[in-house]
């Protein structure tokens, strides 16, 4: 019980953003069905975030398998400060392309449609971003989170390479060939 409570306090904080609807008709013998597909990005602004498609014959229903979808592929992204990307990305899909970059605090989010949805439920204030490629927002999304998926925090690297953190961050071009003298 008390975890069915937990449960629902951690979906009550999530946040949904409506990315896109679109109809679709189906020519049958009595004329057309409509139906809709709904893409929507869910995320808890602290880190987490995901997406997802729902097709249903009416908008609501299609947004409601949409944000149940979302909520099942939610992914973390490691955020330096809780408000920006540690490092520059790119990620594709098809042929989407973009590009994210990490921003000085105070720059906002400086991205375009499907992108920008994605930053503001992940939880990212400062970011540069840019699409390159296909405009399909289906496309968009899936080589933003290719993107985000990739990103890596210096504690995973000097994890990774057996280093410690400061080993990581501390290297500059200059301090490298000074310290080998």
């Amino acid at each position: 019980m008390a975890r069915q409570s937990a449960q629902e306090r951690q979906e009550g904080e999530l946040i949904d953003k409506l990315v896109g609807i679109n109809r679709v008709a189906k020519v049958v013998k009595g004329g057309r069905r409509f139906g809709f597909a709904a893409l929507v990005v869910v995320g808890d602004q602290k880190g987490r975030v995901g997406w997802g498609k729902g097709k249903a014959r009416e908008v609501p229903e299609a947004i409601r398998k949409a944000t149940e979808d979302a909520k099942r592929t939610l992914i973390r992204v490691p955020l330096r400060e809780g408000r920006t990307l540690h490092h520059d990305i790119t990620g594709h899909y098809g042929a989407g392309r973009v590009i994210l970059r990490a921003a000085a605090p105070g720059t906002g989010i400086i991205a375009g449609g499907p992108m920008r949805a994605i930053f503001e439920t992940l939880g990212i204030q400062d970011v540069v971003a840019k699409s390159i490629g296909s405009t399909n927002p289906h496309n968009m999304i899936k080589a933003t989170f290719a993107a985000l998926k990739s990103a890596t925090s210096p504690r995973a690297v000097a994890n990774r390479r057996g280093k410690k953190v400061g080993d990581i961050i501390g290297r500059r071009r200059g301090e490298e060939g000074a310290a080998s003298a």
